[in-house]
């Protein structure tokens, strides 16, 4: 497998981490908890890190990491802040459902192609980092 391969498939998952960073974004303005907003911005801020660790491996490949979320990520931003509920329970329901079906089976699907040891790693780590959030969303359903 060449390394412009991976880096395309690295730089796909990157798209989808800055979807999630402008969606905490939208959950962090909606939310009106001040405990559910310090959870959603300490969550944006692994998904921040997990984009940094990826950009390096992108470069440390010899690409390019990609610098947002590309266009059809940001007009699906726009619709998913335009459409957002004022709901509490309803905010983080969506974020639940973001989180699984983008921050964990989306990229699972990605990950399974064309990539070394190393980037597999690390696209496994911001995939846990998804679980991880699923969990600790969960405790504020009740």
């Amino acid at each position: 497998m060449s390394n412009e391969v991976i880096v395309e498939e690295l730089n796909t998952l990157l798209r989808g981490t800055y979807m999630g960073i402008r969606s905490f974004e939208h959950y962090i303005h909606k939310v009106k908890k001040e405990e559910l907003k310090q959870v959603f911005q300490s969550m944006q801020q692994d998904v921040k890190s997990n984009a940094q660790k990826l950009a390096q491996r992108i470069q440390d490949l010899g690409g390019v990491p990609a610098d947002g979320e590309g266009f059809s990520g940001s007009m699906h931003s726009f619709m998913h802040n335009v459409m957002l509920p004022d709901d509490t329970h309803e905010i983080i329901e969506d974020a639940l459902k973001g989180l699984d079906q983008y921050g964990v089976q989306y990229s699972e699907e990605l990950v399974r192609g064309d990539l070394d040891p190393k980037s597999r790693q690390l696209a496994e780590e911001v995939i846990d980092t998804s679980r991880r959030q699923i969990e600790q969303l969960k405790h504020y359903l009740h």
